[in-house]
């Protein structure tokens, strides 16, 4: 998609370029100014020739900017790791949503095997849940009450990996 300045002529230095790995995992999209950065500056190489370039002008040079770069070299410092288990972390995670019923008023936090019956406070065993619901699972077992889970606990996977998952649903051909 093309932006637009205020004139009405399309900027392209707002267009998005996809950044891969040096092992060809879609890593992010970053603008057209941090995409000639990486490729002037040898970080990044062109990648997949036959798709859209955009044509940057410099007094001194004329650059052709891939739809796709791909990095040269690893990072070793980017490390990431899975975030601790937090209240913040957890409602943004269920998407601030009783796991339970689906109300999004009143929300607490709910182990679902209690921690008196040996579960920890962990990704896969803490959900939200609103007070009612709460209350009503209290120190039991979900088998005991009757409830159900709408969708089962997890970690968050990596930013990375969620982005790649992404953009690959985006390039899948769509079906007539």
């Amino acid at each position: 998609m093309q932006a637009q300045q205020q004139n009405g002529q399309p900027s392209i230095l707002q267009n998005q370029v996809v950044v891969f790995s040096k092992n060809y995992l879609p890593l992010a999209r970053v603008n057209l100014k941090r995409a000639i950065v990486l490729l002037v500056t040898g970080q990044a190489e062109s990648l997949f020739s036959s798709t859209q370039q955009w044509e940057v002008r410099s007094p001194s040079v004329i650059l052709q900017i891939p739809e796709h770069i791909r990095l040269t070299s690893v990072n070793p410092e980017r490390h990431w790791k899975v975030p601790p288990v937090s209240r913040r972390e957890v409602f943004r995670r269920d998407n601030h949503t009783c796991q339970y019923c689906g109300s999004t008023k009143h929300l607490t936090l709910d182990h679902v095997i209690p921690r008196s019956k040996g579960g920890g406070h962990t990704w896969d065993n803490v959900v939200t849940a609103c007070q009612t619901c709460n209350a009503t699972k209290a120190d039991r077992l979900l088998h005991e009450t009757g409830m159900v889970l709408r969708t089962k606990p997890k970690a968050p996977i990596h930013p990375a990996i969620a982005f790649a998952e992404q953009f690959w649903k985006e390039q899948a051909p769509v079906d007539t």
